[in-house]
């Protein structure tokens, strides 16, 4: 299981970012992903989740500006995230599994910052 996660950058306010994770040695269309974050001196935070039926849920905190979405023929999962707040920086990876995940990435850094 190999995840590679990129897209991340410097932002300002108010702007958008589409993350991507690159998926090898499965198939990812069958597992559950997720993606978590992780500011600055805090545990990691569950932010949004993509069922193999096709369901998907994020937190309350992100709720109506992040989506998930899966592209199958590529084997690759995206986080595109709107309206960001200073409150979104953080390391993102995606992970396999609900919650927090089981197997992570190494993640890319979102810092939203004028």
């Amino acid at each position: 299981v190999r995840l590679v996660e990129s897209g991340g950058g410097l932002v300002q306010p108010g702007g958008s970012l589409t993350l991507s994770c690159a998926a090898s040695g499965f198939v990812l269309k069958y597992y559950i992903m997720t993606w978590v974050r992780q500011a600055p001196g805090k545990g990691l935070e569950w932010v949004c989740t993509f069922y193999s039926a096709g369901g998907r849920e994020c937190s309350d905190s992100v709720k109506g500006r992040f989506t998930i979405s899966r592209n199958d023929a590529n084997n690759t999962l995206y986080l595109t995230m709107i309206d960001l707040k200073p409150e979104d920086t953080a390391m993102y990876h995606c992970a396999t599994g609900s919650g927090l995940g089981t197997n992570r990435g190494q993640g890319t850094q979102v810092t939203v910052s004028s």
